[in-house]
C-alpha cells in the first residue's frame, strides 16, 4: 500500500496499529503475529484480546531460574538485566517472567475497568485528560524549579516587549511546559508552520459539526492558527496559549491530575491535526483519493519480515512516532538496531524450517519528519510508582538511516554478521588483555608487567647497612629514658648465624651494635613490644642470592617483562582496530545516502511523576541551537544540548528526538513572494484574516504600553512634588544648596548599569551592595537621621570600592567590571563625578522595602534634585559614564572573541577581536587604565588571522573547485580586509612579522606546478594580498552584542582569562 491509499483504509490501519501498541504495552508481548491473532479473535475488543493473551501465555511452560538467566544473556543484550537482583521490584514487561506479566495485566485491567465504571470514559480519553488537567493545578510535589520561569506577568509591559526579531516564547499557564516544548518544535518546522497558517476551515464549518471529531478538532485548529500567527508577528516577548489548552482540556473530563509523558500528548495532537486536514482534504478533492499533508509529513512505513512457528511472513505497517528503549544501550544506533530485530532471527536467513519465532523491521518509506520516542520510564512495584531511567544515551546531529532501509537489507545483514563476528573476536581479545592487566588469583590483582617489574626490583635490592638499633636510639623518649629493646630472635647474645655475608653489615658496625646491646637491659614485653628485631633488614630484600643467580634472574625477568609489554600493546592495538572497524562499518558513501538532521530535542528534567520540559531547536539560517524554555528563548550550543539531553549527568535527559530529511530543504525553507522574489517575514507571512488578528493584538499591546507610560509620568510628577517638599527640611545640611524649582529641573536618566526600572541581575547586585552599606552604617549609628545615615553609608560604600581599586588583582578578576566607581578611581575621575554617581546608587527606586531604606532613597533623590548645574558639569558626567559603557562594550567584544577563539571558531572570533582592539585603542588614548591590555588583544587578533590564513591555504591546496573558492573567499573577505589594520602601526613588530608570514605562505605556491585555473586564481589574488596600502577600503559592521549582567560578565570574563594558554600573563591595563 502507498500513502495515497483510500482514507478509510488508512484510518482502519492506524486504528489497528494503535490497538496493537496498547496491547503490547499492557501485556508486554512483542510478537506482532500473536498480537494480531488476539485482535482477530476478539474482533477488536481490547479487554477480550488481553484475556486471550493471558490464557495463551499461561500455557507456556515456566523456565527455571538458571535457564532463564542463560537465555536472557544469550538471546539479546536488552534482556541481560532482566531477573537481576537489583531489579526484582520492577515489573519488566520485556522479559519472560509470567508472574510479573500476570500482575501487570491484572493491575492494568482492574484500573481500566474501575475508571470506566466510575466515569464512563475510555482509557485513551483518560490518558490525554491526565495531561491536560496538569495545566490547571500546581505540581503537588512542589518540585523546585531550577529554571527562570515567570508565573505572573510583569506589570511593566515594556518588560514584555519583543526585542527585534527574537523568537516568541509561550507563557506557562500552569504546568504547560510540555505544551510549549511540543508546539515550539512543530512551529519551527516551517513547512508545518505554513500548513497550519494557511489552513482554511471547511465550508460546512459554519453549520453544526457532524460529529464529535469536528466539534473538537476544527475549533482547536482555529486556535492553533491564531497561536502560530502570534508566534510569527506579535510584538510581545511571549504569548498566552490558554485558549488552545482550554479546548484540549475541555475535550475530555477526568478527576486525575497526574502529569504524563508528553509523547502521549504529541501523538494525540498529530492525530487531531490529521483529522482536521482530512476533513478539508475530503472536501477539496471529492471523488479522488485525498492526500493528507499530516500523513505525508509525519508518517512512514516499514516492512516486518519474520518467522512465526517456522512459517515466514511479510507485512507492511505504518508508523508515526517510533518508540525506542533506552535501558541497556549507549547510543541511538544501538537502540535502533535492537528495535529493528525482535526475537530469535537465525531462521530468517536459512531455508530450513525452524520452530523459532522472530522478526526484523525494514523501513520502506521514511517520513520527512522522523520522530523517535525514547522510553525513559519503568514501573517500580515495591514503591508503587513509575521511575525515570537516567542512563546516558548519545545521539548524533546527523543520522544516516541507510542501514535500516529495506533496499539495503542484504548489505546490512552482511555487515551485521561481520560486526557480530568482530564483537565475538573483540570479546576474546578483551578477555586475554584482562589476564595481562589483572594478574593473580587472589582478591587483589595487578598488571603482569608491574608484577615482573616489582620482582626485578626485589631481586636487585640490597639490605641497608644501617642497624635498626641506631634507628631506635634516635627515637628515645625525652628525659634521659632509654628505649628498651626486645631480645634477639635466637638464644644468647650472638647475632643470627643464618645471615649471609652478602646481606650483613661490616664487622666493625656489627661489633659496635653488639656492645650497645650489652650496655642495655633487654626486657621483652609480649604483645606490647613493637620494635623491629635488629637482625631484620629495613626493606624487603633477598637473603641468599649469588651474583650469577641475580644475573640470570634479572635477564629472565627483563625479557619476560618486554614480552608481556609487547603482547599487551599488540592486544590493545588489535582492540582499537576492531573498534575503529566497527565504527566505520557504515561509513562508505553507499550507506550515507539517507541523511536526517537533528531538528529538535525535547528534554525532561525531574522524576517520572513530576518535572519540567523544554526544547532545543536548531535554527538552520543562523546555524545556531536555540533553547525554548516557556517564555525564555535564548541562544544555546551543541555542548549545552549534550549536557542536558544525553542523560547520566543529572536528572535531565531527552525523551523525544525530531529529525528531518536533510535532502528535503522545503521543510525549513522560508517563503518568498512570487512577484517580487523577496523573502516573506513577520506579518507578510500571514494570510489576511490572521494578519488582521495579529495587528489588532499588537495595537492592544501598544495601547497598554502607552497607558503604562502615562501612569508612570503621573507618578513621577507626584513624586517630584513630594521630593520638593522633603528637600526643604534638609536644605541647611552641608551637601545641600538652595532648592531650585522642581519644574525647571529635567529628570536625569540613570545609567543602565546603575539603576533599571525593574529588578534585573545588575540592579539586584547593586541594591544588595547598597543595602549592605546602609545596614553597616545603621549598626554604627542607631539614632542618626536619614541624611546622616546616607552620608555614613556612602562613606562605607566608597571605602569598600576604594579597597577594590587599590588591590593588585590577576587579569581574571578585574574589579573595574564590578562597579563604575572602581573604574573612575583608577582613572582619577573628579570628586564631584564620584559623589553624584554614588548618590545615584543610593537614589535607586528599587532599593529595599523597609522604611529606613525608603527614607534614605528619598533623601538621596532630594539631594540630586538640589544639585545645581554649575556644581556638576553634566556633559562631563555623561562623558565619564559613556567611557565606562564603552569599556564594558569593549570587554564583551573581547570576551566573546576569546571564547570563540578557544572553541576554534576563528571566522566568528575575528570580527569580535578586531573591534575589541579598535575600541580598546580608543579607550587607551585617554589614559593607560581606561581599557584592557593591548598586547593581549593584539596577540589573539594576530593568531586568529594566522589560523584563518593557514586554513585558507589548506583549502587551496586541495585543488577542488569548491574548496579553492572557499579558501580564497576567506582570504579576500577576512584576512586581506584586516591586514591594513595590522600595518597601520608600524611599531607593532609582531604584527608586521605575521603579515609577512601570511604573504610568504601564498608566495611559496609561485614556483609550484598547478592546474591552469588554480594558477589564474592565484595570479588574481596575490596583488590584493601584497598590497602595502594601509587604507581600510571596506569593512564589516560590528557584530551585535548580547546584554550581560555584571555578575555574568565578570564570571565569563574570569573563565576565559583563566583558560588562555599564553606562556605569559599580561597586565590587565592597570
Amino acid at each position: 500500500m502507498t500513502v495515497e491509499q483510500n482514507v478509510l483504509q488508512q484510518h482502519s490501519q492506524k486504528h489497528q496499529q494503535t490497538l496493537l501498541n496498547q496491547l503490547r504495552e499492557v501485556t508486554g508481548t512483542t510478537d506482532v503475529q500473536l498480537l494480531q491473532q488476539a485482535l482477530q479473535v476478539s474482533n477488536g475488543d481490547l479487554a477480550e484480546a488481553v484475556a486471550f493473551l493471558t490464557e495463551k501465555n499461561a500455557k507456556v511452560p515456566q523456565q527455571d531460574e538458571a535457564t532463564y538467566y542463560q537465555t536472557a544473556q544469550i538471546t539479546n543484550d536488552r534482556y541481560i538485566s532482566v531477573g537481576s537482583q537489583a531489579d526484582t521490584n520492577v515489573i519488566d514487561l520485556t522479559g519472560d517472567d509470567k508472574d510479573d506479566l500476570q500482575r501487570a495485566i491484572a493491575l492494568s485491567l482492574e484500573e481500566s475497568n474501575r475508571a470506566f465504571r466510575e466515569t464512563g470514559i475510555t482509557d485513551e480519553e483518560q490518558a490525554i485528560s491526565r495531561v491536560l488537567e496538569a495545566s490547571i493545578a500546581e505540581n503537588k510535589a512542589s518540585l523546585k524549579r531550577t529554571h527562570t520561569e515567570v508565573w505572573s506577568d510583569s506589570p511593566n509591559p515594556h518588560d514584555r516587549k519583543r526585542m527585534d526579531n527574537c523568537p516568541v516564547g509561550l507563557k506557562n499557564v500552569g504546568n504547560t511546559c510540555w505544551f510549549s516544548a511540543v508546539i515550539q518544535s512543530l512551529f519551527n518546522l516551517l513547512e508545518f508552520q505554513r500548513l497550519v497558517l494557511h489552513y482554511s476551515p471547511p465550508a460546512r464549518m459554519q453549520d453544526l459539526p457532524r460529529n464529535q471529531k469536528e466539534h473538537r478538532n476544527l475549533p482547536f485548529m482555529q486556535e492553533l492558527r491564531r497561536l502560530f500567527s502570534l508566534l510569527v508577528g506579535s510584538k510581545r516577548k511571549y504569548v498566552d496559549p490558554s485558549r488552545a489548552v482550554e479546548i484540549l482540556k475541555d475535550a475530555f473530563k477526568s478527576s486525575e491530575s497526574q502529569q504524563q509523558d508528553v509523547s502521549e500528548f504529541t501523538h494525540k495532537l498529530l492525530d487531531w491535526l490529521e483529522d482536521a486536514f482530512q476533513i478539508k482534504a475530503e472536501e477539496d478533492r471529492e471523488g479522488e483519493k485525498p492526500k493528507n499533508p499530516m500523513v505525508e509529513l509525519f508518517y512512514g512505513r516499514f516492512l516486518a519480515v519474520g518467522v512465526l512457528e517456522g512459517k515466514k511472513f511479510e507485512n507492511t505497517e505504518m508508523f508515526g512516532q517510533y518508540p525506542l528503549q533506552v535501558n541497556g544501550f549507549k547510543d541511538l544506533h544501538e537502540c535502533l538496531e535492537a528495535a529493528m530485530i525482535e526475537g530469535e532471527i537465525e531462521s530468517l536467513h536459512s531455508a530450513e524450517n525452524s520452530a523459532k519465532s522472530g522478526q526484523e523491521h525494514w523501513f520502506t518509506e521514511l517520513p520527512p519528519v522522523l520522530t523517535f520516542e525514547l522510553s525513559r520510564f519503568e514501573f517500580n512495584q515495591a514503591l508503587g510508582r513509575p521511575e525515570k531511567i537516567h542512563n546516558k544515551l548519545e545521539f548524533p546531529s546527523m543520522l544516516y538511516m541507510d542501514r535500516y532501509m529495506d533496499r539495503n537489507r542484504d548489505i546490512t545483514r552482511i555487515k551485521r554478521e561481520e560486526i557480530r563476528r568482530l564483537k565475538e573476536h573483540l570479546t576474546v581479545l578483551q578477555q586475554r588483555l584482562e589476564r595481562y592487566l589483572s594478574y593473580g588469583s587472589g582478591p587483589k590483582r595487578f598488571p603482569l608487567a608491574d608484577v615482573l617489574q616489582y620482582a626485578m626490583e626485589f631481586a636487585s635490592s640490597k639490605p641497608v647497612c644501617t642497624s635498626p638499633v641506631e634507628d631506635i636510639d634516635t627515637t628515645a623518649p625525652p628525659g634521659g629514658m632509654t628505649a628498651q629493646l626486645p631480645p634477639p630472635a635466637s638464644t644468647g647474645d650472638q647475632p643470627d648465624a643464618s645471615v649471609s655475608p652478602e646481606s650483613s653489615c661490616s664487622g666493625m658496625q656489627a661489633q659496635q651494635q653488639q656492645q650497645q646491646q650489652q650496655q642495655r637491659v633487654s626486657i621483652h614485653k609480649p604483645f606490647t613490644q613493637s620494635r623491629v628485631p635488629p637482625d631484620l633488614p629495613m626493606h624487603p630484600a633477598p637473603r641468599h642470592i649469588t651474583e650469577e643467580e641475580l644475573r640470570v634472574l634479572e635477564g629472565c625477568l627483563h625479557r619476560w617483562r618486554s614480552e608481556v609489554e609487547n603482547d599487551t600493546r599488540d592486544l590493545q592495538a588489535s582492540i582499537s582496530r576492531i573498534h575503529r572497524t566497527i565504527e566505520l562499518m557504515y561509513s562508505d558513501k553507499s550507506m550515507m545516502q539517507v541523511p536526517y538532521r537533528l531538528h529538535a530535542v525535547l528534554v525532561h528534567e525531574g522524576q517520572a511523576n513530576a518535572g519540567h520540559y523544554w526544547a532545543y531547536i536548531y535554527d538552520p539560517h543562523h546555524r545556531q541551537w536555540m533553547k525554548y524554555n516557556d517564555i525564555s528563548v535564548t541562544k544555546s550550543s551543541w555542548e549545552e544540548l549534550v549536557r542536558d539531553s544525553f542523560g547520566g549527568y543529572r536528572n535531565a535527559s531527552a525523551y523525544c528526538l525530531m529529525y528531518i530529511d536533510d535532502k528535503k530543504p522545503f521543510l525549513i525553507e522560508e517563503e518568498f513572494d512570487k512577484e517580487t522574489g523577496q523573502m516573506l517575514s513577520g506579518l507578510d507571512k500571514l494570510p489576511p484574516d490572521l494578519k488582521e488578528y495579529v495587528e489588532a493584538d499588537n495595537k492592544l499591546f501598544q495601547k497598554e504600553m502607552e497607558e503604562w507610560d502615562t501612569l508612570q509620568a503621573r507618578k513621577l510628577q507626584q513624586e517630584k512634588l513630594a521630593l520638593a517638599a522633603a528637600a526643604a527640611s534638609v536644605a541647611a545640611q552641608p551637601m545641600s544648596t538652595e532648592p531650585s524649582p522642581p519644574d525647571n529641573t529635567a529628570p536625569q536618566h540613570d545609567p543602565e548599569y546603575m539603576e533599571q526600572q525593574s529588578p534585573t541581575g545588575d540592579s539586584k547586585h547593586l541594591q544588595e551592595d547598597t543595602e549592605r552599606a546602609i545596614s553597616k552604617a545603621a549598626a554604627e549609628h542607631d539614632e542618626k537621621s536619614p541624611e546622616a545615615l546616607l552620608n555614613t553609608a556612602m562613606k562605607v560604600e566608597y571605602t569598600r570600592l576604594l579597597r577594590f581599586a587599590q588591590e593588585d588583582t590577576p587579569p581574571e578578576r578585574d574589579y573595574r567590571l564590578q562597579h563604575v566607581i572602581v573604574y573612575f578611581i583608577h582613572n582619577q575621575a573628579p570628586k564631584k563625578i564620584l559623589e553624584r554617581t554614588l548618590l545615584m546608587q543610593f537614589a535607586d527606586r528599587n532599593l529595599g522595602f523597609d522604611e529606613r531604606c525608603k527614607s534614605i532613597m528619598k533623601v538621596a533623590r532630594a539631594k540630586l534634585e538640589l544639585i545645581k548645574p554649575d556644581e556638576v558639569n553634566m556633559e562631563e558626567y555623561e562623558m565619564w559614564h559613556q567611557d565606562y559603557r564603552n569599556f564594558r562594550e569593549t570587554t564583551v567584544f573581547l570576551l566573546i572573541g576569546l571564547e570563540l577563539f578557544l572553541k576554534k571558531s576563528y571566522v566568528e572570533a575575528l570580527m569580535y577581536l578586531i573591534y575589541a582592539y579598535q575600541y580598546n585603542k580608543e579607550l587607551l588614548s585617554k589614559g593607560p587604565y581606561r581599557g584592557h591590555d593591548e598586547e593581549l588583544i593584539a596577540h589573539y587578533r594576530r593568531e586568529c588571522l594566522l589560523k584563518l590564513n593557514e586554513h585558507a591555504a589548506t583549502l587551496f591546496e586541495t585543488g577542488e573547485e569548491t574548496e579553492v573558492n572557499a579558501g580564497l573567499s576567506i582570504m579576500n573577505e577576512l584576512v586581506v580586509a584586516c591586514i591594513p589594520l595590522l600595518l597601520v602601526d608600524e611599531m607593532e613588530e609582531k604584527d608586521m612579522v605575521a603579515v609577512e608570514d601570511m604573504r610568504n605562505r601564498w608566495c611559496s605556491y609561485l614556483g609550484q606546478e598547478m592546474e591552469p585555473n588554480l594558477q589564474e586564481k592565484l595570479t588574481d589574488f596575490l596583488p590584493k594580498l601584497l598590497d602595502c596600502s594601509t587604507e581600510i577600503k571596506s569593512f564589516h559592521d560590528p557584530p551585535k552584542l548580547p546584554s550581560y549582567s555584571t555578575l555574568e560578565l565578570c564570571e565569563r570574563y574570569g573563565r576565559v582569562m583563566t583558560s588562555l594558554t599564553l606562556s605569559r600573563t599580561p597586565a590587565d591595563g592597570r
